[in-house]
């Protein structure tokens, strides 16, 4: 097989996007303007949900959230311990306490049974992640959160597009945040998004994203603006830009299709790397539509770190997805957390490599991660 290099992931940019970021370049609105509100409204559509507020990131939408349901000082917030640390970042950043609980092996989501029994009366939230593009098991965590009177912000930094019951992940919790990191479904390099049927929650995250004025730049520097502005809020400069917007406006036009591509590329993977001794493939979840952001192997008897050497020898470039929190530094020693308090997360993390997965991938490109996968479990 040729000598090629395949990237973990890359954007698929079109003329379109291309055009309309060009576009806005000459129109002189680079900050929020024009194009950030109508890429709003189409997150809105989109995800079936009231308002979306749009942000420079997922973390700084989940930041958002916390803050706009008064979570602080003395309360605690349960979330996964399976996840990138800006999920449990922002926990401590209000004030909060992040009581982190373990998975199941098969859908690698947080376990709702572990949900309830780690609630305590300072329990003001849970924050459950859709890991890969696979939702959790919305209707137990749901049902635990309204007996317990706990308000759901959904991490869905992998999610947007995929569906719980028929249903866009979007619009299930109190508020749902998105990721348009360069390596998402939907990319516009930097980007995330609040999406909430909350009036109170939209309101604040608008005014908390820029400085806690109640005036944007388009709301004062538009034709129909006006420079009068004032500070409701001590807020963060959290805001989306136009730039942004303007690769967003037409990447969640194709979204759809980029996620059939996206299943259709994951049933290549499993019809073949389901012959191979030694690979687990991930597993679709009945009661959801994955969209694979993520394509996570277990390797049942290889040696992880030589597997991943060697796959980059061979020119492909995985990833590993993620090294759980109990494990980091800061919340292993300021949470006294400890691996054997998560079995679950801790034996997929060992067994777990993300291959390349995205649509600009070719069928030779699948072919070549295939052939290598054989070749270096061989």
């Amino acid at each position: 097989m040729e000598n090629k290099y395949i990237p973990f992931c890359q954007p698929m940019i079109g003329q379109e996007e291309i055009d309309e970021v060009v576009d806005t370049l000459k129109s002189g609105w680079l900050t929020t303007g024009p194009k950030t509100v109508r890429f709003e409204k189409m997150i809105a559509e989109y995800v079936g949900a009231k308002y979306a507020v749009a942000v420079n990131s997922c973390t700084a939408a989940l930041h958002l959230s916390l803050l706009a349901l008064n979570i602080g000082p003395g309360d605690e917030v349960i979330t996964t311990t399976f996840t990138f640390a800006s999920t449990a970042n922002v926990i401590v950043q209000v004030g909060a306490t992040p009581v982190f609980v373990d998975i199941n092996r098969d859908s690698f989501n947080i376990d709702p049974e572990k949900i309830r029994k780690a609630i305590t009366i300072r329990t003001k939230a849970i924050i459950p992640v859709h890991y890969g593009g696979q939702a959790c098991d919305m209707d137990r965590i749901m049902e635990i959160a309204g007996e317990y009177k706990l308000a759901v912000i959904e991490d869905a930094a992998h999610a947007i597009g995929a569906e719980y019951k028929g249903r866009k992940i979007g619009t299930i919790g109190k508020a749902t945040c998105f990721s348009f990191y360069v390596t998402k479904n939907l990319a516009t390099g930097e980007g995330g998004a609040i999406a909430t049927d909350d009036a109170d929650i939209a309101a604040k995250a608008e005014v908390l994203k820029l400085h806690g004025m109640n005036r944007d730049a388009w709301k004062r520097y538009s034709k129909k603006g006006n420079w009068y502005y004032e500070i409701e809020e001590c807020g963060w400069k959290y805001n989306m830009m136009d730039i942004q917007a303007a690769l967003g406006i037409h990447q969640i036009k194709k979204l759809d299709g980029f996620n059939r591509t996206r299943r259709e590329y994951a049933g290549i993977y499993d019809q073949e790397l389901s012959k191979i001794g030694g690979v687990v493939i991930p597993r679709e979840m009945e009661y959801g539509k994955h969209i694979y952001h993520l394509y996570p192997i277990l390797l049942e008897n290889a040696d992880r770190a030589e597997f991943i050497e060697k796959m980059s020898a061979n020119g492909v470039q995985c990833s590993v997805h993620f090294i759980p929190l109990h494990l980091q530094p800061y919340y292993r020693k300021n949470f006294g957390l400890k691996k054997e308090d998560f079995p679950n997360a801790q034996w997929v993390y060992e067994r777990e490599v993300s291959l390349p997965l995205y649509p600009k991938m070719s069928r030779n490109d699948l072919d070549h991660v295939i052939h290598s996968v054989r070749e270096v479990l061989r």
